[in-house]
């Protein structure tokens, strides 16, 4: 059984012309979501990783049970304004204007071995920054893993050098 194959693709959505990958259907099947993090957290084992991020909102909804499988804490990463506590930012350029992320400086003691998890990887652009954030905080980052990964958009070019992982590809 594919992850693939629970994945509803909703045409024309949020505009015309994109076919929108809904995760709902699959986090939504609890036996099914259960595997899905268990196979990550089960490659990341050998990655010796002493925590996992991942950006709001979805990569928290697959980062949090990744670190809990794993016994490892998780690192939200936020938009700016977010977090109480100090943080280090980073701000980066999207398609239609600029944003910024943000840590707490506190939650990555230099060399932390980290997996970054998220949703969806498109062009790249914001994973590449959550990237750059956490390796400004002082993370190795040791993996960038994903849900779902649109290849036709080669944002895995912009992680060359980086071990990506995708549970399933779709073209656009």
């Amino acid at each position: 059984m594919e992850f693939k194959d629970h994945i509803r693709i909703i045409e024309n959505f949020p505009k015309e012309g994109i076919s929108f990958k809904d995760i709902t259907t699959l986090i939504q099947d609890g036996p099914l979501f259960h595997r899905l993090v268990d196979e990550m957290a089960q490659r990341l084992k050998d990655l010796q990783v002493d925590a996992v991020a991942g950006p709001e909102a979805r990569g928290f909804i697959f980062g949090v049970p990744v670190a809990y499988a794993l016994g490892v804490g998780f690192i939200p990463i936020r938009k700016k304004g977010k977090l109480p506590g100090e943080t280090v930012s980073l701000t980066y350029e999207l398609e239609y204007g600029s944003d910024t992320l943000e840590v707490h400086k506190d939650a990555i003691p230099k060399g932390l071995r980290v997996a970054l998890i998220d949703d969806l990887l498109a062009t790249g652009g914001t994973i590449n920054a959550c990237r750059k954030l956490l390796e400004r905080a002082g993370a190795q980052v040791v993996s960038i893993d994903f849900v779902i990964e649109l290849t036709d958009l080669h944002g895995r070019n912009l992680l060359s050098g980086y071990d990506v992982v995708s549970m399933a590809q779709y073209k656009i």
